[in-house]
């Protein structure tokens, strides 16, 4: 194990939300496809709505969707959030992440979050008392550019005057690498995802876990 005054070699590290820290890839897809089938369009096949998990909801829910009129698409969206409220309780933390930030904040590193998700929706899920206190900053897709648009990664870096070559983006999706590649970060990869892993190549991570205890032991040894 590195000692604890080994020198970090990222000072901010960024983490995806749905599919990266939260359990929620399987129940986000059947959410997509009742909305969809809700407003009458064709329902995506599993593949293609986990496809879009960690885009912005409106962009995510047109391209799962792509027969649906954008006329539709307030009531699509009110269907989608209709299903994943019903839902929301049955999701967690994937094993292992509470102790993995915890050890990342004792070390000095600066945590945020970069999300797809809404920020109503990343606030009340932070609002758990285990979360409290874990994380230094956020970004939303609703208040920022969505992914891949480095935006988010931008914002974040500047609040904390960070270099890119400081920075690095976690996630489980090809949109949260991309990101990495178009702020000029670093990535690693989940496999346990949104996305089949064997994508991630073309956006060069650093690493790809298969696990929370792989992650966690690949950033005590290079973060």
């Amino acid at each position: 194990m590195p000692s604890p005054s080994k020198p970090l070699n990222f000072d901010l590290i960024a983490f995806d939300w749905d599919g990266t820290l939260f359990d929620s890839t399987t129940i986000i897809v059947r959410c997509i496809q009742a909305a969809v089938r809700d407003v009458g369009g064709t329902v995506p096949t599993d593949g293609a709505a986990a496809y879009v998990i960690g885009l912005g909801l409106m962009q995510a829910l047109a391209h799962a969707a792509p027969d649906v009129p954008e006329s539709k698409y307030p009531e699509l969206g009110a269907r989608y959030r209709h299903h994943y409220i019903a839902h929301q309780n049955d999701i967690s933390l994937f094993e292992g992440v509470l102790p993995m930030l915890e050890a990342l904040k004792a070390r000095g590193h600066m945590l945020a979050v970069a999300t797809g998700k809404s920020r109503h929706g990343l606030d009340e899920a932070l609002q758990a008392v285990e979360l409290k206190g874990r994380f230094d900053a956020s970004r939303t897709a609703d208040e920022t550019a969505g992914k891949p648009h480095p935006r988010m990664l931008h914002e974040l870096m500047d609040q904390f005057g960070v270099t890119p070559a400081r920075t690095l983006m976690i996630g489980d999706t090809t949109h949260d690498l991309q990101m990495a590649v178009n702020a000029g970060c670093a990535s690693v990869g989940v496999s346990y995802g949104a996305h089949e892993f064997a994508a991630f190549d073309a956006l060069r991570p650093r690493f790809v876990a298969h696990s929370v205890t792989e992650l966690n032991d690949w950033l005590a040894l290079h973060a």
